[in-house]
């Protein structure tokens, strides 16, 4: 169900996506014109709309010890792309599947691994369950930032 933010939601959100981990209520209610009291509310509220789904660490893969990031565009046919999405994510060193609506390469996974003979064995085991591998490429670097429309300069007054 689509809920309807307001600036104090996308400033909330913008605070959040910047660094959930630090952010307290306080500062948030700051930079957004609130009370602590209002952003913890609107928090929760968020968390049980379902906008805020959770809070997951950043992780450094190749710090961890997994040098390998790797990015596989796959086809499959739409009525069997969510079966296969589920039996993607349960292989060996897949860390995210993303279902396409529309292009030809409908399943991009993401995995990561030590060496390369794992990436041969996960690219195996992808074409076993049926899926075609149009592409696989090592990611050098993943850039992201927060979302531009969850703005910091949102507040009941901006």
């Amino acid at each position: 169900m689509a809920r309807d933010l307001d600036a104090v939601d996308r400033g909330i959100l913008h605070a959040l996506q910047e660094n959930a981990r630090e952010a307290t209520a306080a500062e948030m209610a700051e930079a957004v014109g609130v009370s602590a009291s209002t952003v913890r509310n609107r928090i929760d509220r968020l968390e049980s709309a379902g906008v805020i789904r959770g809070y997951h660490p950043d992780i450094d893969y190749e710090r961890a010890g997994f040098q390998l990031h790797v990015f596989v565009l796959c086809r499959v046919p739409p009525a069997e792309r969510s079966a296969l999405a589920a039996e993607l994510l349960e292989l060996s060193g897949v860390v995210r599947v993303r279902e396409l609506l529309t292009g030809t390469e409908t399943l991009h996974v993401e995995a990561v691994a030590t060496e390369s003979a794992a990436v041969d064995d996960l690219l195996t085991d992808i074409t076993d369950l049926g899926v075609e591998v149009v592409s696989s490429d090592i990611v050098r670097a993943t850039h992201v930032q927060p979302f531009n429309h969850f703005g910091a300069d949102q507040g009941p007054d901006r």
